[in-house]
């Protein structure tokens, strides 16, 4: 089962109480908080529930799939989340 963005806002509204625009703002919000963070080069923890944090990757040489070719692929950074140890709890 896939939980989308939408059935995401209607759990928030029901749980919280309020309409699913109040939701949907708060999520957007939310996002939105968590893609600043990331943007300014920051983490973001909730603690128990885990850390968002960009990570660098560094050039490297790689291979072609198709001719086998070796290409160059350029440093670049990438968004993470590591998991804390009260949503680990829960998942087990």
């Amino acid at each position: 089962m896939s939980l989308s963005k939408a059935d995401l806002v209607s759990k928030i509204a029901a749980d919280a109480g309020i309409t699913k625009d109040q939701a949907g703002k708060a999520l957007n919000s939310f996002l939105g908080a968590v893609e600043d963070a990331l943007k300014a080069g920051d983490k973001l923890t909730l603690v128990g529930f885990g850390t968002f944090y960009v990570a660098e990757r560094s050039a490297r040489t790689g291979v072609n799939p198709a001719t086998g070719e070796k290409i160059q692929i350029a440093a670049s950074k990438a968004p993470k989340f590591k998991a804390g140890k009260a949503l680990k709890e829960a998942v087990k």
